[in-house]
């Protein structure tokens, strides 16, 4: 496995622990009003590493050079801006930072279409 896969596959599932203490949480407390970070830290730092994981080490050539790493690198700062950033919004303060992590995840997204896209192209096949 290559290091960018394992970044992946080792943060997925802090994620997804952290995710389900705090589901565990809200549940304890009978309060579910952050509901909408808890499942945005599930999706976008628990599930989609490991898709991220899954395909970078499926396509090992897709991971060298910098691109697939500025990609995972801002997956992971979106998920610390978003998470927080709802739960700051839905606690009735700012939502910048949520805005600011649902950006970030949008770039790096598209950052990962063109790394699919490019991997999977009939010359790199």
């Amino acid at each position: 496995m290559n290091g960018l896969a394992r970044i992946c596959w080792i943060t997925s599932p802090l994620y997804l622990l952290a995710g389900m203490v705090f589901g565990i949480w809200m549940s304890a407390t009978g309060d579910h009003t952050l509901a909408p970070a808890h499942a945005h830290l599930n999706l976008i730092g628990g599930v989609m590493m490991a898709l991220f994981g899954t395909f970078y080490m499926l396509r090992p050539n897709a991971a060298v050079g910098a691109l697939g790493k500025i990609q995972v690198a801002l997956a992971h700062v979106s998920v610390w801006a978003m998470f927080p950033g709802i739960i700051m919004a839905i606690s009735g303060g700012s939502e910048t930072l949520a805005k600011i992590g649902a950006i970030l995840f949008v770039v790096s997204m598209l950052m990962f279409v063109a790394i699919v896209v490019r991997s999977t192209s009939p010359r790199s096949a």
